[in-house]
């Protein structure tokens, strides 16, 4: 490598304070004039009049009352978009979590979910820094579509209760139980609940086919509270089951922690923390493939860790990017970051100036502005197209999706994690082949030694043996490569492996070859190996794959010279 190009790398690699600047320091520099400010403020309008009952909803949704999402909002959104990694990313209260906080909320109470989230957002802190954030990537896709639809079931179901009207006491967080307490009340319907539910869905999909760029959800909240409240209907609202909406942020607090409550928390915290992650990179690369800008994961990460630990000392919930909002934000012509800090101070500004007014909202309104939220999150085209597409990924995706509705959104993610990554070592292991002179063996063609494959030197010398390995040849590949090696006949007296196509070896596939290495020598066989790379040849060497049980040549064509050379002394 020239020293120009050495040169040209470093600089394409960024330093770690560039790794770490927010966004908004990145928009700061290049020049922030009244145009940006008026665009930044226009986006940030729209996407708080979407926060809004989304918020809200989402607190209730999870079992919490509603000022709490909207604490979420003004907190957790200012922070994400003012220390973030992604230009355009929009942070709050998301549907994503709703399972998980309803569950926590259910066992530990609010102050275990407090616990909880800061330590997720310690979590988040750590990750980034080291730099953990840009493997999020390496989700499969099924698992993500998995998880997300089978959230969007949960949510769902979770509504039922207050769009039917339901007398049910308390309402367990696990979809069964949840369902078997829905069918024992279900003959407490009430016909007004039932009627505002409706029209609260019918009025948002209404807009959004007739006038798409109208608040569709903040019309339908705004409607049906109206309707309650003239018309007196007997029908559950933030007023009758919370009290209202408090004007103000609380002031910082933070419950009694001890070594068993942080114990506790443990499993709650990496839940939060993994699933925050996702949901939040998730969202930047959304906003990334909208507008064509990078978004800077690691520090994305640090943001959200922050922001989740900012939210809970001012008595909201976890808080993560928000696809829906960051979209709106985009579409909605923001400039940078400060659209999602404004985006939080008119949230702020709502409940300084119009907080009494959400006691007439009606809990039937939000339940089907998250059922809206829940048919939108279920990502059914996605979800057949993969059932359709393998076996493989359809195992992956079912798997995911059963155990995130019946087990435990995390035991969901990590068994879909895992079971895609033996999927992908499979079809990796398939992918590699051995040839031999002109004829290529692969796994499926092991019995008839017949193939199509590509075109090496035809060699000619009857005690001479050259074999191809192409691909990455690793512990999944071990056994293929090792039952076409066996099959070896009469042993020749130079057997010739040529690695030019071999990207990878790992040790589990070097001690392979060790042991095949030494069968051949104790049968006066001379072992080549041709044309490997700097990693490869470090990995055999480290594995014992030296003199003079191997001889190593630059090419297959110095091997098979070197092979002839040494023949007749072996005759001999």
């Amino acid at each position: 490598m020239s020293a120009s190009t050495t040169t040209a790398t470093k600089r394409a690699t960024p330093s770690l304070a560039e790794l770490f600047t927010p966004k908004l320091v990145t928009v700061l520099r290049e020049g922030y004039g009244l145009a940006a400010l008026r665009a930044d403020a226009v986006a940030g309008l729209t996407v708080a009049i979407v926060a809004l009952p989304l918020s809200m909803a989402i607190a209730i949704g999870s079992g919490l009352s509603p000022e709490k999402g909207l604490f979420t909002a003004v907190v957790g959104g200012f922070l994400i978009s003012a220390l973030g990694g992604s230009r355009f990313q929009i942070g709050g209260p998301a549907g994503a979590f709703i399972v998980l906080i309803a569950s926590i909320v259910e066992r530990a109470g609010y102050e275990g979910l407090v616990i909880a989230t800061a330590m997720a957002g310690i979590i988040m802190i750590a990750a980034g820094y080291l730099r953990i954030g840009t493997y999020i990537k390496y989700i499969p896709f099924p698992v993500t579509v998995g998880f997300t639809t089978g959230i969007a079931v949960i949510i769902f179901a979770s509504q039922v209760k207050d769009m039917l009207g339901l007398d049910i006491a308390h309402e367990p967080a696990a979809l069964i139980p949840k369902i078997e307490a829905i069918a024992s009340a279900i003959g407490s319907i009430r016909p007004s609940t039932v009627f505002i539910s409706l029209l609260s869905i019918a009025i948002i999909l209404g807009i959004r086919r007739l006038r798409p760029n109208w608040p569709g959800m903040l019309i339908a909240v705004g409607v049906t509270a109206a309707l309650t409240a003239f018309l007196h209907l007997d029908v559950a609202t933030i007023g009758s089951r919370f009290g209202g909406v408090p004007r103000m942020l609380p002031a910082p607090a933070f419950p009694e922690i001890t070594l068993a409550k942080i114990q506790a928390a443990v499993p709650d915290a990496l839940s939060i923390a993994l699933l925050g992650a996702i949901e939040s990179l998730l969202s930047a690369v959304v906003a990334d493939g909208m507008t064509g800008r990078k978004h800077r994961s690691n520090c994305e990460l640090v943001a959200q860790g922050f922001a989740n630990c900012a939210a809970v000392v001012f008595g909201g919930m976890c808080v993560t990017g928000t696809i829906a909002r960051t979209a709106t934000n985009v579409r909605a012509g923001a400039h940078g970051p400060v659209s999602g800090m404004l985006h939080a101070g008119f949230v702020l500004l709502f409940m300084l100036v119009a907080a009494p007014l959400a006691i007439y909202i009606p809990l039937a309104g939000l339940g089907g502005v998250l059922a809206v939220v829940a048919w939108n999150m279920a990502e059914k085209r996605e979800f057949l197209s993969l059932i359709r597409s393998s076996r493989g990924d359809a195992a992956v995706l079912l798997a995911t999706f059963l155990l995130t509705i019946f087990v435990e959104l995390t035991i969901a993610i990590a068994v879909g994690v895992t079971l895609g990554a033996f999927l992908f070592l499979h079809r990796m292991a398939e992918a590699v082949e051995v040839e031999t002179g002109s004829v290529l063996i692969a796994d499926d063609q092991a019995d008839s030694a017949e193939g199509d494959g590509t075109e090496m030197p035809r060699v000619t010398d009857e005690g001479v043996m050259v074999y191809r390995i192409s691909g990455a040849f690793f512990f999944g590949a071990t056994a293929t490569v090792g039952a076409v090696l066996d099959r070896i006949g009469a042993h020749p007296k130079a057997f010739i492996l040529d690695f030019s196509e071999v990207p990878f070896v790992d040790s589990t596939a070097a001690k392979s070859l060790e042991g095949f290495a030494k069968k051949l020598n104790r049968a006066g066989t001379t072992v080549y190996f041709t044309s490997t790379s700097k990693q490869v040849r470090r990995t055999l060497l480290n594995a014992g794959l030296r003199r003079p049980l191997i001889h190593y040549a630059a090419t297959l064509e110095d091997a098979l010279a070197a092979a002839r050379e040494s023949a007749p002394t072996q005759e001999g």
